[in-house]
């Protein structure tokens, strides 16, 4: 259950979807709403130029309009819900984490007003959900009809666990359909070709585990509807591939660094989803 849903907003397309989202969410939830805007003055300090006169006013005066937008659109979704505002100045990444530590769910655009236009992920998004020790979610805006379906990343490791929880939750509040989902594929020995592997032994082994990890969590929503998916396929393509509204993944499964602060499958999730997409770690897992 979430006490505290943040939304980082800087005025941007992304970042609007962004705190629909949160507000949505945190009325589901039952949850506080707070937006924050970060107001970063070093983009205006170039050094030989002259600064304009009263640049900390006409600054200040910007970032009140983007929160005061970003409030209103926040209230048509959820009247009923505390929502608070701050602008804070700093650097948005440093601003952001140091949010992260208050709250529950962190929600941000996969882009802002900056950054490189081809880049897949924005910077900012990007290192919050490497390191923001709350659950970081990352709205896309995409086109189209929600599917009110939604999916998760299921591996036998302890890092999934509470990915599945928060997916199980996410899925009851929405009343959505819910995809347990772990792909698989077929191991490659260039210098054991004699090892042999029967697909279907594989598929049900796998089909196993996933009711198992799943199992204790699933009790405690029998209202919600899942769906067991085990493709012979890379996790990143099974997870992005169906247009699925939110793709719900730990920080790191069975890797082979465990030391990576997110694994390669959810960093691949992150900058291929087609939608939403929510980082979630565990209660004890800090940055």
């Amino acid at each position: 259950m979430r006490g505290l849903v943040i939304a980082g907003t800087d005025g941007s397309a992304p970042a609007t979807a962004a705190v629909e989202w949160a507000a949505d969410d945190a009325r589901r939830a039952g949850a506080e709403l707070r937006i924050v805007h970060v107001l970063d003055r070093g983009p205006y300090a170039i050094t030989g130029v002259a600064v304009p006169v009263e640049p900390e006013d006409v600054l200040m005066r910007a970032a009140e309009r983007v929160l005061k937008q970003a409030e209103t659109a926040a209230r048509v979704r959820c009247p009923e819900t505390r929502i608070t505002t701050q602008v804070i100045e700093g650097v948005p990444s440093e601003v952001l984490l140091d949010q992260a530590r208050e709250a529950d769910e962190l929600v941000l655009g996969d882009r802002g007003l900056g950054g490189f236009a081809r880049a897949l992920l924005g910077s900012v998004s990007t290192r919050l959900a490497v390191h923001a020790p709350c659950t970081v979610v990352v709205v896309r805006t995409a086109p189209g009809e929600p599917s009110h379906e939604i999916a998760v990343g299921v591996d036998d490791s302890e890092h999934s666990e509470a990915a599945i929880a928060y997916a199980f939750e996410e899925a009851a509040l929405r009343g959505a359909t819910l995809h347990l989902v772990h792909a698989w594929q077929v191991p490659v020995h260039a210098f054991a070709p004699e090892i042999s592997y029967e697909p279907g032994t594989i598929r049900d082994s796998v089909r196993r585990m996933v009711r198992e990890r799943t199992a204790s969590i699933q009790a405690g929503y029998p209202e919600v509807r899942t769906v067991t998916d085990t493709p012979c396929a890379h996790p990143v393509d099974a997870l992005t591939g169906p247009d699925f509204d939110l793709v719900v993944v730990g920080t790191r499964g069975r890797g082979p660094i465990a030391s990576l602060l997110l694994g390669s499958v959810s960093r691949g999730v992150l900058h291929h989803a087609r939608r939403t997409v929510a980082v979630v770690r565990r209660a004890k897992e800090g940055p």
